[in-house]
């Protein structure tokens, strides 16, 4: 599991293929996360969590040792797409398969539209992410390092995709709802509450600006999502050839 956060998914997985699986993350606190909850579910003989960089994965494992592999919404935070791919391929043995679930830019995204280029720069700037890619570079940047890809698609054009996946984080005007944050009224109580409560001591200081951070990201991914340009959903399943 490249990029596997605390490991949920890869915990479901194994909880019910019994697969063994590892995941690799650079960020201590969601190894240790990770490993607890391993153990706490019985599941730390089957998988478990170690700390390193993907970009680096050929020096935390041998080559051709892997008999699979996954990164779900991980690897758009690599700042160059075949130098994690490229890792994945050396640790693949030969016919092993690699799927991935990306954040990309589709056909419908226009760089000279003002408003495309906001919702890109919102979802780059709160999510962490260098930039964004077009489904074709990844595509390109699979097949560069040597896989041969088996299938490709934008699950969000799906005709089971009844409910829009950007719906939570569009404005409502539900004062129940979460979406009753994105309306302008919203926003307002939004960013002035948590500024009371940093004054009162009751959340730490800088939690609005975090808040307002990842705010600016959702309106930047219902954009995103709205007019088409991006897509969180882009699936991949390539293969590393057989020698």
């Amino acid at each position: 599991d490249v990029g596997c956060g605390i490991g949920g998914p890869y915990r479901n997985i194994a909880r019910f293929t019994k697969w063994d699986i590892t995941g690799v993350t650079i960020n201590e606190y969601q190894v240790n996360r990770a490993n607890t909850l391993c153990k706490q579910q019985g599941l730390d003989k089957v998988c478990r969590s170690v700390q390193g960089d993907f970009m680096k994965l050929s020096t935390l494992f041998p080559k051709e040792s892997y008999d699979g592999a996954y990164a779900i919404e991980a690897t758009c935070h690599a700042p160059e797409r075949r130098g994690v791919y490229g890792e994945i391929y050396k640790v693949l043995k030969p016919g092993a398969v690699f799927a991935c679930y990306e954040w990309c830019l589709t056909d419908k995204y226009d760089a000279s539209s003002a408003t495309h280029r906001r919702y890109k720069k919102q979802i780059e700037e709160g999510d962490g992410l260098p930039d964004i890619c077009h489904t074709s570079e990844v595509s390109a940047a699979l097949k560069d390092c040597g896989f041969e890809i088996i299938h490709e698609r934008d699950m969000q054009l799906d005709s089971n995709q009844e409910t829009p996946w950007y719906i939570t984080m569009t404005a409502g005007y539900n004062p129940l709802s979460q979406r009753f944050q994105f309306n302008p009224l919203g926003m307002f109580l939004t960013a002035w509450g948590l500024r009371l409560l940093e004054f009162l001591y009751v959340v730490p200081s800088g939690t609005s600006k975090v808040q307002i951070m990842l705010q600016q990201a959702a309106l930047g991914l219902a954009g995103g999502g709205v007019t088409g340009s991006f897509t969180p959903m882009y699936l991949m399943v390539c293969r590393k050839p057989k020698k």
